[in-house]
């Protein structure tokens, strides 16, 4: 029971970190020069998952502005809003899914305390 409590820990700290990532991603798409971040979730020994957060350097769209000195390009975030909003509604279904696992792991040992005793 042990292993399926640490699997589901882990789990739960790789998606907290992908929602934490996508919510900081989408409060600056409107940041100029933003670079988005992404979390990538690797295996652990000898169960789980943790999560690598690493920055995308891929450049953003440039468009020219006005500036007090005239037109400039400028670079824009490299944020995708449509593709964050749907990786964040899959991170949240993958925490709950974590969530659920704790549930069921702890109603089962309760249920094999209940019949030792």
């Amino acid at each position: 029971m042990i292993s399926a409590y640490q699997s589901a820990l882990t789990g739960l700290s790789a998606f907290s970190t992908k929602i934490q990532a996508n919510g900081n991603n989408i409060a600056n798409a409107n940041t100029n020069g933003y670079k988005k971040t992404s979390v990538n979730n690797t295996n652990m020994d000898p169960q789980g998952v943790k999560a690598q957060v690493t920055k995308v350097s891929t450049p953003g769209t440039s468009v020219f502005q006005e500036t007090n000195t005239g037109m400039e390009l400028i670079e824009l975030s490299n944020v995708d809003l449509a593709t964050e909003f749907v990786d964040m509604n899959l991170n949240s279904t993958m925490y709950k899914a974590n969530l659920k696992t704790i549930e069921t792991v702890n109603d089962m040992t309760g249920t094999l305390l209940n019949l030792k005793s």
